[in-house]
């Protein structure tokens, strides 16, 4: 795969006079790598998020996606930058309940059960009045009786979910939520959360699904590299990689040949026996890829999420 640069997309919501929900300045954070050496887990991040936005990270696996959201939930410091949750730091936002987060590990004892779970945090947060509705509205009211180590990783999922209802907080953060849960529950648990969102909750998740971006983020970020690459809609994203997509079963040696005859050629992807190029004019690549070479099932095609993430990101 050919190297690529890509200007970031700017088309953050415009200075609003309300408090920002999530304000990242500068941040960046470093860890210990094998070896002693160094990685760049962030890398100088600015992000403004607003009141009542549906906001989902995107980003390949070490993008630093996770590590950007445990900053915002004040689990650790930036190496530099500031992090506020509604003017306040973090973790005082966690203690008041404006915060609450669904997370993909930790956070449950396996010898409680469901009921006990939920009982135990309503009564830490003086809501045990809202035991119910928050387990109806997590789909875990037929659970009470069950362990937690009884229960599916999807189901877990729930139970965090409903632990987070607890404290009614302004913003809430999830980090691969739906990990673990089959279609039928993760289209349970979007409807849940566009409940809360048309209610003006923040929502901000990170996914590996494209599909619930696109389905459900009012605006995505997508990271890289610790590094934001793109902010906007999806139809923004879409449009900053909007340069149609050409595919083909080709030779590898194809590949150069192309190349030297098409200075803004860019090889996106090889998947499934193909090979998919990106490039200005699609239709004169197709026509050489039909005429003077020896391709096979050419194919063009409009950007979708899928492509941008790719082309974004890599």
């Amino acid at each position: 795969m050919t190297s690529q640069h890509f200007t970031p997309v700017s088309s953050t919501p415009a200075t609003s006079t309300a408090t920002a929900a999530v304000s990242l300045t500068g941040i960046t954070k470093g860890f210990r790598g094998p070896k002693g050496s160094h990685v760049q887990a962030v890398d100088g991040i600015d992000l403004q998020i607003q009141p009542g936005e549906v906001v989902a990270f995107l980003g390949p696996n070490g993008a630093g996606k996770t590590t950007t959201i445990d900053m915002v939930l004040g689990l650790t410091e930036p190496d530099s930058g500031t992090v506020t949750v509604f003017e306040q730091d973090p973790r005082e936002a966690a203690r008041g309940g404006r915060i609450a987060a669904v997370l993909q590990t930790g956070g449950l004892l396996d010898d409680f059960t469901v009921n006990e779970t939920v009982s135990t945090i309503a009564a830490l947060h003086g809501r045990t009045s809202a035991i119910e509705e928050v387990m109806a509205r997590a789909d875990i009211a037929d659970l009470g009786d069950r362990k937690v180590s009884r229960c599916s990783g999807g189901e877990q999922q729930r139970i965090k979910f409903a632990l987070a209802l607890l404290p009614d907080p302004d913003l809430i953060v999830l980090d691969e939520p739906t990990a673990g849960m089959d279609v039928e529950a993760r289209r349970a648990f979007w409807a849940a959360m566009r409940a809360d969102a048309l209610g003006g909750r923040t929502v901000v998740f990170a996914t590996h699904y494209l599909e619930e971006a696109d389905a459900f983020a009012d605006r995505i970020v997508m990271i890289a590299h610790g590094k934001i690459v793109a902010d906007g809609t999806t139809a923004e994203i879409r449009a900053r990689a909007s340069r149609r997509i050409v595919s083909a079963v080709v030779d590898d040696d194809v590949i150069a040949s192309l190349e030297r005859v098409f200075s803004d050629l860019r090889v996106v992807d090889h998947r499934g026996g193909r090979v998919y190029f990106s490039i200005e004019n699609s239709d004169v690549l197709a026509r050489h890829l039909l005429t003077s070479t020896r391709a096979r099932d050419v194919e063009i095609a409009g950007a979708n999420l899928e492509d941008a993430f790719v082309a974004l990101t890599h």
